[in-house]
């Protein structure tokens, strides 16, 4: 089903710097909402219910995983991650750019369900690069590192799939590149054409 609203896809591996570009992206942006995940794994740091995710057991996630309330779902790092169906749809539905931090995993599903959605894939300058960031975050375990560290090697292997790639290197650069790839798909034909529908109606256009 198609809705007038944008879906914008956004993957890294841990560490690349994801949450902070989409953080960034919408404080310049007051026509894009975020999606909010829920979560099996506990709050970190200053994280609260609600804002960065909805925090839940896993016995919760999984019984509303078996009622169909996800668009997807998947585990990461041993946590349960899921995308909520309502939350996506009725934002969509009134007009509203949503934009949603996810797995690669959850991303492609995300795009089998919605072939117009926009798939950004966050790519570190390099290895030694991102190993050094996990490393400063500074309440990580050398053996979670390392884990981290090969789960990215598979991750990165699939920017392939995505319809954009980001390399954050600088950080400011890193999230002019994201901006612009949400201003290109605004003014695609096909997003004119759903979100300005009355517009195209007027003009005869297909």
């Amino acid at each position: 089903m198609e809705y007038p609203g944008n879906l914008f896809v956004v993957a890294a591996p841990s560490g690349a710097g994801k949450s902070s570009l989409v953080s960034a992206l919408l404080q310049l942006d007051a026509k894009l909402d975020a999606s909010i995940s829920h979560t099996s794994r506990a709050p970190r740091g200053q994280e609260q219910h609600g804002r960065e995710y909805w925090f839940t057991s896993v016995d919760e996630f999984r019984a509303m995983a078996a009622r169909g309330e996800f668009f997807e779902w998947a585990e990461v790092h041993g946590n349960l991650y899921g995308t909520s169906r309502a939350a996506i749809e009725v934002r969509m539905a009134q007009g509203d750019d949503v934009v949603l931090e996810i797995d690669f995993q959850g991303a492609l599903q995300i795009k089998q369900l919605f072939p117009y959605a926009v798939l950004v894939f966050i790519l570190p300058p390099s290895w030694g690069e991102l190993e050094q960031r996990l490393q400063r975050r500074g309440d990580t375990q050398p053996e979670v590192i390392a884990r981290r560290m090969a789960n990215a090697r598979i991750e990165v292997a699939q920017a392939f799939r995505f319809d954009f790639v980001v390399v954050n290197a600088v950080f400011d650069t890193a999230v002019f590149d994201l901006k612009s790839i949400v201003h290109a798909q605004r003014l695609k034909y096909a997003a004119q054409r759903r979100n300005r529908s009355a517009v195209f109606r007027a003009l005869d256009l297909p």
